[in-house]
């Protein structure tokens, strides 16, 4: 068991942020501390939405008793998604460093969370800069969709092959690229970590839940824990981020109450080279 600190979106209701984030983890064997970063009722996909942000003061206030209690010193992972604001991708910048200080070896996982195809920014670019200028050099993992590895490394992203190419100019040390083009019929994960490169393939689909990013990078960060390989650790959270959104039935949200079966057991998809 590890424990994790995740840092995200809280909603009410629904499957993104830290709704899927900490179960995902917890079904793996780890435990998660969750700090907000905003409170919702929903995602704002939904007619209505209420809530708001946590202040990055709020959120400095409890990690100080987090760490006042002991509870960052064994921390083996951080892992960041929804940061609003330049000033949260600040706080959370701190959060890293200051596990750090306790744990040097502590993977962080970021998921830059600030974009995709279908809707393009929405956050701030400022955000996405803050992201890039801050977290990047921090992160052992990354999991851009296409739109943000597109952004960040300020190349085109149409096939795994030139998502490879993208992954390779960020500078950290393992990128996980998701919903890349890779026929008509498919979309592939990309991994790149150090010189190789793996694709795991999924089925296009018109529409899928919200919080498939989510889950996918929790996944994948709890498979590494357990001591996976990079590509093991792909194959297994992909076919369980596959599993899950079979399991949805057509609906927005994942379902969580009974997805702890299907990501613990669901047997890994097949990757090839890139």
């Amino acid at each position: 068991m590890a424990r994790v600190l995740a840092l995200s979106s809280h909603v009410a209701f629904g499957s993104v942020g830290l709704a899927i984030i900490v179960p995902a983890l917890h079904c793996l064997g780890h435990e998660a501390m969750a700090v907000p970063t905003v409170v919702l009722s929903n995602h704002p996909g939904y007619a209505r939405f209420a809530g708001d942000a946590v202040l990055p003061g709020q959120m400095a206030t409890m990690l100080d008793a987090l760490e006042a209690n002991g509870w960052l010193t064994d921390t083996a992972a951080i892992i960041t998604g929804y940061l609003p604001t330049p000033a949260h991708v600040r706080e959370a910048q701190s959060t890293v460093e200051r596990v750090r200080r306790a744990n040097a070896r502590a993977i962080y996982l970021c998921d830059p969370v600030f974009g995709d195809e279908s809707e393009g920014f929405y956050l701030s670019e400022s955000t996405a800069a803050a992201i890039r200028d801050e977290l990047w050099p921090l992160a052992t993992i990354a999991t851009p969709n296409r739109f943000e590895l597109s952004w960040l490394a300020g190349l085109p992203v149409g096939n795994p092959r030139e998502a490879r190419r993208a992954a390779a100019s960020l500078g950290v040390p393992t990128v996980l690229a998701t919903s890349i083009p890779a026929g008509e019929a498919q979309l592939a994960n990309v991994l790149v970590s150090g010189p190789e490169a793996t694709a795991c393939l999924v089925h296009r689909r018109d529409r899928a839940p919200h919080g498939t990013g989510d889950l996918l990078s929790a996944l994948y960060l709890g498979h590494v824990l357990n001591g996976e390989a990079p590509p093991t650790a792909l194959a297994l959270a992909a076919a369980g981020v596959e599993a899950s959104v079979a399991a949805s039935g057509g609906r927005d949200e994942l379902p969580l109450a009974a997805a702890g079966v299907l990501w613990a057991n669901t047997p890994a998809l097949p990757t090839t080279s890139v």
